[in-house]
C-alpha cells in the first residue's frame, strides 16, 4: 500500500520537474538573422551620371516550400535537414531575399528601387527572381539556384528588351550559423552582379548574354 505522503511527494517532485523543463524551454535563447549586408556607402546615383542606370523595380522573390520557414532549414549529410527552432530569419525568407537583392542591385547599378512607386511611364527595369534550390550546409557550403529576367519597361510595355536567365552560385562556408548567413550573402551579391551586368546592357540598348554557369 502506498502512503499518502509518498504520493504527495511525487507529484511535488513530478510539479517540480516540469517547472524546470518549462523554464530551461522559456531560457532557449532565439539568434535572428538577416541576408542584408551593412551599406557600407550610400546609393547616390546623382553623384554617378556616367555608371547610373535605369531605376529598377524587384518583383517579390519567390523560394522553394522546403526552405520557407522562419527558422534556418540546414542539410544534415546526404539526406537529411534540420529545421532550427534557435535561429531564425528576421522576416520571412522570400522577404529576406528580396530586400537583401535589392540593396545589391542598388549598389551595382547605381540606382534605385522604385518598387510600389508611381512610374509615370518613364522607363525602367522590371526584374524578377525564382529561387529553385536555397541550400545550406554548415561548414561546408552556401548555395542559391534561380531563374530571373530582366526587362526594360517603356510605359507599359516592355519595348526595351527581354533577358530570362538562370545562374547557380555556390560559396564556400566555414562552421557555424554566422558563417552559413555570410556566405548566403556573399552568393546575393555574386547574383545581384550577374543580374546588374545583363541590366546595365538592356538599358544601354545592347543585347546581353546570360552568364556563364
Amino acid at each position: 500500500m502506498i502512503r499518502p505522503g509518498l504520493i504527495r511527494t511525487g507529484q511535488r517532485l513530478l510539479g517540480f520537474a516540469v517547472v524546470l523543463t518549462l523554464a530551461a524551454c522559456a531560457s532557449a535563447p532565439l539568434h535572428y538573422y538577416t541576408l542584408v549586408t551593412p551599406a557600407t556607402d550610400p546609393v547616390d546615383a546623382a553623384s554617378n551620371p556616367a555608371t547610373a542606370s535605369l531605376p529598377f523595380e524587384l518583383l517579390p522573390v519567390s523560394v522553394p516550400a522546403q526552405v520557407d520557414q522562419p527558422q534556418l532549414v540546414v542539410r544534415e549529410g546526404s539526406q537529411g535537414v534540420a529545421l532550427l527552432n534557435g535561429e531564425r530569419w528576421i522576416a520571412p525568407l522570400g522577404d529576406e531575399l528580396r530586400s537583401a537583392l535589392s540593396a545589391d542591385l542598388a549598389r551595382q547599378l547605381h540606382s534605385q528601387d522604385v518598387s510600389g512607386l508611381p512610374s509615370n511611364d518613364k522607363p525602367l527595369l522590371r526584374i524578377k527572381l525564382d529561387v529553385r534550390r536555397f541550400d545550406s550546409q554548415p561548414g561546408s557550403y552556401a548555395l542559391i539556384d534561380g531563374a530571373w529576367s530582366v526587362r526594360v519597361m517603356r510605359g507599359a510595355n516592355a519595348k526595351g528588351g527581354t533577358l530570362s536567365c538562370t545562374s547557380r552560385v555556390s560559396e564556400t562556408v566555414g562552421a557555424g550559423y554566422d558563417a552559413l548567413v555570410q556566405g548566403h550573402q556573399r552568393a546575393i551579391g555574386q547574383l545581384a552582379a550577374q543580374i546588374a551586368a545583363a541590366a546595365q546592357s538592356l538599358g544601354n540598348g545592347q543585347t546581353p548574354v546570360c552568364p556563364s554557369s
